[in-house]
């Protein structure tokens, strides 16, 4: 799938995300982003689950300037 394609796929799920925003991040980054929001989409319940990408941390912080 190209960037474009799955930056149209995640404005399908999210239309709050916008091209230009999208646009700013690579390709892996596109692809997680819409795995997640495929699996939120998909079934509920105490079987649901979806496991974190190890490369991205769990917590992030940032100064205030």
């Amino acid at each position: 799938m190209s960037k474009e394609q799955m930056i149209q796929a995640i404005r399908n799920r999210n239309r709050t995300a916008k091209p230009e925003y999208l646009g700013d991040f690579t390709e892996s980054d596109l692809q997680q982003y819409l795995m997640r929001l495929t699996s939120v989409h998909g079934r509920r319940g105490r079987n649901s689950r979806w496991i974190r990408n190890t490369t991205s941390p769990a917590v992030i912080t940032r100064i205030a300037q």
